[in-house]
């Protein structure tokens, strides 16, 4: 399977790009479901979707850990939520066009229902770390949920959970992540330090600007964050992730060791002034 090399020239021109006379209902708003306990994965990762341009971001969050989001996150939306029905809710406001599920959610069975409620609206969905592990034990029940304005966003490990008969063999990463894609109907960015970005009909894109450093914790929760941000502003699915992928690994680069998954959140305007010229009109 042949693949492209991922830069700045395959998606720059599908940049949303902002309006002189546009307000921040015109950028989207991204919807990300917070965990009880790691309630930081959340919070990057909704500081990420801020960054890169959604205009708003709310966070649904159990009640007990409610507060804590609240204090971290003045510009987002926090909105308890208690159980599926709840969020249900918040779902139902369709301007919520972007959600994220995963990044620090738990693995209990009532999270499945949140997810599979998230893919059933039809809107983008980024779906990352929790969101795909409890699917282990039946990928197929994920499969059937899952559309074309989604995207996956495994490691190695939740990767040969999902797809275990894409294991073993000896294709290449790069096929591996097609057959996948084609396999779950969605887009599918399979992270490693070579990132391969595959969607269904076969497109297939190599991000390989990530340094060692990259590999920190949060890193795939800020990473998840950018491409949620950018699938709220209406970027297409692939490019959008192709996006999110290249600026994650150059604002990486771009700090040097001892980075840490906040400064890449705050590396994002640093990234985007390097576009300035391109991206504002």
């Amino acid at each position: 399977m042949s693949s492209l090399n991922n830069s700045p020239a395959l998606w720059l021109e599908q940049w949303p790009l902002l309006k002189r006379d546009g307000h921040k209902y015109d950028r989207g708003h991204a919807l990300i479901y917070g965990g009880v306990v790691m309630t930081g994965a959340a919070r990057l990762a909704a500081r990420a979707a801020q960054r890169i341009g959604a205009g708003l971001v709310t966070i649904a969050a159990p009640a007990e850990s409610q507060i804590i989001y609240a204090q971290a996150l003045e510009s987002v939306i926090v909105r308890p939520v208690q159980g599926v029905d709840d969020w249900r809710i918040l779902l139902a406001d369709e301007r919520r066009n972007a959600i994220l599920v995963g990044p620090g959610m738990g693995t209990d069975a009532l999270n499945k229902a949140i997810v599979l409620s998230a893919l059933h609206t039809g809107r983008s969905c980024v779906l990352d770390a929790d969101a795909l592990t409890i699917f282990a034990d039946e990928p197929q029940a994920l499969f059937d949920a899952l559309h074309a304005n989604c995207v996956l966003t495994p490691h190695e490990g939740e990767f040969a959970r999902l797809f275990p008969g894409l294991i073993g063999s000896n294709r290449s990463k790069v096929d591996r992540a097609v057959d996948a894609a084609k396999m779950a109907g969605c887009t599918m960015l399979l992270k490693g330090a070579e990132t391969v970005i595959a969607d269904t009909i076969g497109q297939c894109v190599v991000n390989n600007n990530a340094p060692p450093w990259l590999a920190t914790a949060g890193a795939g929760d800020v990473l998840a964050g950018v491409i949620l941000g950018l699938l709220a502003q209406k970027m297409p699915v692939l490019a959008a992730t192709c996006a999110a992928a290249w600026l994650h690994g150059q604002i990486a680069h771009d700090f040097g060791p001892g980075m840490i998954a906040e400064d890449i959140v705050n590396g994002v305007p640093d990234a985007l002034k390097s576009y300035k010229k391109l991206l504002w009109p």
